[in-house]
């Protein structure tokens, strides 16, 4: 029996479908990764699995109980624990009522939970008198992972845990991961850094639009260089070539999953930005990613044109 599992799950904003019949499972001791465009319902998803959304129908079981229907609290009770995209501390306490928040129903064993997290972090221990405001974005991350784990989940899971960190930080956080499951928790997480995801989980689900459209391990699934990049890019522009710009080789080295890009462009964005990026392909109608592309390639374009006119001017 999976230690979660969704079946056929629908949530929806008004008429629009944000997540559709999306069914998947999270077995005890395992990490998932939950991948997809920006837009495709991951955080819906996670949302509604952690009790804070309701779905329109299907069920959601946790340890052979249905949840479907309770509280956020209760579902945290029963032993899951969400650390929101954009980390939810509350950045006018300290480090330590943060952690308090998490574990506010831990009475007695308060301390002892106290300790184990800061053996995973120990800046929060050195800071625990600190306002949660002044710490960096990725002391912050730690304390939003510390202050869900105050609550001794049996499931973790985690929206974009790289948002916003420097790679250095990003490397550290996913080695934390990796102990804190050897603990024992399972881990469902959503993350844009594919790579990253790939090596870290067990199985992994792409959504796109709202629907599982590829799942399986994590060296399958990467593997499928074409399935992958089209989820992301959308099969119209996977048609026209741009597939192969975002198409990754995989390869095992030492039990390791590694991916190498062929072409990479990275562009920092705000969640502010993300969201206006993602408004904007909704309105066009494109995936995205594929808009992206198409502003960029639209942009190179005008300016070679620009050049080569100054040229023929100047000749």
């Amino acid at each position: 029996m999976p230690l979660l599992r969704a079946e056929r799950v629908r949530v929806e904003y008004g008429q629009i479908a944000a997540v559709a019949e999306v069914t998947l499972e999270v077995d005890a001791g395992e990490i998932v990764a939950l991948l997809g465009p920006n837009g495709a319902g991951k955080t819906t998803l996670l949302n509604t699995l952690g009790g804070l959304l309701r779905p329109s129908a299907g069920r959601v079981f946790f340890d052979g109980r249905d949840i479907t229907r309770i509280r956020g609290d209760l579902v945290a009770r029963r032993g899951i624990s969400l650390v929101p995209e954009g980390r939810g501390i509350f950045p006018a306490l300290s480090v330590e009522d943060n952690l308090r928040m998490g574990g506010y129903w831990a009475g007695e064993e308060y301390a002892q939970r106290f300790d184990r997290v800061v053996e995973y972090f120990p800046v929060l221990a050195e800071r625990r008198r600190q306002q949660a405001a002044s710490l960096s974005g990725g002391e912050q991350q730690q304390l939003a992972i510390g202050r869900a784990l105050m609550s001794q989940p049996r499931l973790l899971m985690l929206d974009e845990l790289s948002l916003g960190l420097a790679p250095r930080v990003v490397a550290e956080l996913f080695a934390i991961l990796r102990r804190i499951h050897a603990g024992g928790t399972a881990v469902l997480l959503v993350e844009q850094q594919v790579p990253q995801a790939l090596a870290l989980a067990q199985r992994v689900y792409v959504l796109q639009r709202g629907r599982v459209v590829l799942s399986g391990t994590s060296a399958e699934v990467g593997a499928d260089a074409a399935a992958l990049s089209a989820a992301y890019l959308g099969d119209g522009a996977a048609r026209k070539g741009e597939r192969r710009d975002a198409a990754a080789h995989v390869r095992r080295d030492q039990d390791r999953l590694d991916i190498v890009e062929l072409e990479t462009l990275t562009v920092p964005l705000s969640v502010r930005d993300k969201r206006a990026l993602q408004v904007l392909a909704d309105r066009t109608g494109e995936p995205a990613g594929a808009l992206v592309g198409r502003l960029i390639a639209d942009h190179v374009a005008g300016e070679r044109d620009r050049t080569d006119g100054a040229r023929e001017a100047s000749a």
